[in-house]
């Protein structure tokens, strides 16, 4: 595939992407691929239900005749670029025999000399006119643009729906990692939990203006009411937002074990600084959160403090407000264990990051729905891509120290 300087893509317009040729095209269309399977991915759910039914009913072809029968690696071929999907499989219970999705050879088998295909798509993509991409692959499908277009808003509504619903009471949650996402004026705030196996998992979200305590508190009370449980403590990881934490006290109580962001405290106190003293408190401070124990950690930050109260007051109160919570993991003597995975927001982060290729390029959004919507069903996809943290075999260890650290809390309030 040809390569192009970043420069030169950068100096061009519109009409000069769409006179390249097919390669250079996809090389700079990659990145929007996944909205491409989104759509793909709708597709073959009406192609199942059409045997089946709607996903949990039987209102199917032949009631009863066909079942859902997990998946198998596949693939569609846009323009000559393959793109990876999973296959639903139907089975026929009275043939014994698995039923063929005839819909789905004709995804496969797009010609690759359609180039008219991929410069529609693409004109779509970089225009930000989604629906335009839409109405071409369907009508390549052989499936009219009003259908798909419903077909789409009502899968995205049932998948929205479904993760709404969904319980807690059968899964040990230890952390939860809180973050917000803006899109365009408004905040998504995501919470994404971590199962005692290890397993991160998208739990909520809420739109809200400003990371508040109350529409945060609704959403943690929406979890608790759907199951989940936080009785034996729970380490709640935050950016060190003011409504983040009293939203995680006010719900949790005693068992909220706050983890404070180390990456951003430091970039916090560091932006008190001139540029020549950013790098260099940069390092001592990283150094001092890289120390094993809660001793040697806290008494390098003690010495930074009394440095920075020499040179910048703010920096200094900067590194004082919540530094006690940034030294959580430290303090119940896990950091040289789970540092790695718990001492940042970064899994979260990395989530948001993963979020950008389905909704990056998306600046109008129509409506609240269409927010949770289009986030929703990101989130279901990206899932079980996501890994388990680091040393989850040893998470029974983080278990038993939250625990400790609860019974403490409630020891020293009771006393």
């Amino acid at each position: 595939m040809s390569k192009i300087k970043g420069n030169k893509i950068n100096r061009q317009k519109l009409d000069w992407l769409l006179s390249q040729s097919l390669d250079i095209q996809l090389e700079i269309a990659t990145q929007h691929l996944e909205i491409i399977r989104i759509v793909i991915n709708s597709i073959l759910e009406g192609l199942v239900s059409n045997y089946t039914g709607e996903k949990y009913q039987r209102n199917g072809s032949e009631e009863g005749r066909y079942q859902r029968w997990g998946f198998n690696p596949g693939s569609v071929k846009i323009g000559g670029q393959r793109i990876k999907v999973d296959v639903p499989r139907v089975h026929d219970k009275l043939e014994n025999k698995s039923q063929k999705l005839e819909g789905y050879e004709s995804l496969k088998n797009i010609p690759e000399q359609d180039v008219t295909l991929m410069k529609q798509v693409l004109h779509g993509i970089s225009t930000r006119d989604y629906k335009a991409v839409i109405d071409r692959l369907h009508d390549s499908f052989g499936d009219s643009a009003a259908s798909v277009s419903r077909q789409f808003q009502e899968r995205s509504k049932n998948a929205l729906e479904e993760f709404e619903a969904k319980r807690f009471e059968d899964t040990n949650y230890l952390a939860l990692f809180i973050d917000g996402k803006y899109m365009a004026s408004d905040q998504m705030v995501i919470v994404l939990g971590v199962t005692d196996q290890g397993k991160k998992v998208p739990l909520g979200i809420v739109q809200t203006s400003t990371e508040n305590s109350i529409s945060i508190g609704n959403l943690l009370r929406d979890l608790v009411d759907r199951g989940l449980k936080f009785e034996d403590g729970l380490l709640c990881v935050i950016d060190g937002a003011k409504g983040l934490k009293k939203a995680v006290i006010d719900v949790f109580g005693d068992a909220a074990i706050i983890q404070r962001c180390q990456w951003h405290k430091r970039e916090n106190v560091i932006s008190y600084l001139s540029q020549d003293k950013k790098e260099v408190y940069r390092r001592r401070l990283q150094k001092a959160y890289n120390q094993d124990t809660y001793d040697e950690a806290k008494k390098e930050l003690v010495l930074i403090h009394e440095d920075l109260q020499k040179i910048n007051r703010g920096a200094a109160k900067s590194l004082q407000e919540g530094l006690e919570e940034t030294l959580t993991l430290h303090r119940l003597g896990l950091f040289h264990i789970f540092g790695r995975s718990f001492k940042t927001t970064n899994c979260i982060e990395s989530l948001n990051s993963g979020l950008r290729k389905y909704i990056g390029r998306v600046t109008n959004w129509s409506s609240s729905d269409m927010r949770y919507r289009w986030i929703c069903c990101a989130l279901m996809d990206l899932e079980p891509r996501l890994y388990r943290v680091c040393h989850h075999k040893k998470l029974p260890q983080m278990a038993a120290a939250l625990k400790r650290e609860l019974d403490a809390k409630v020891a020293k309030r009771t006393s």
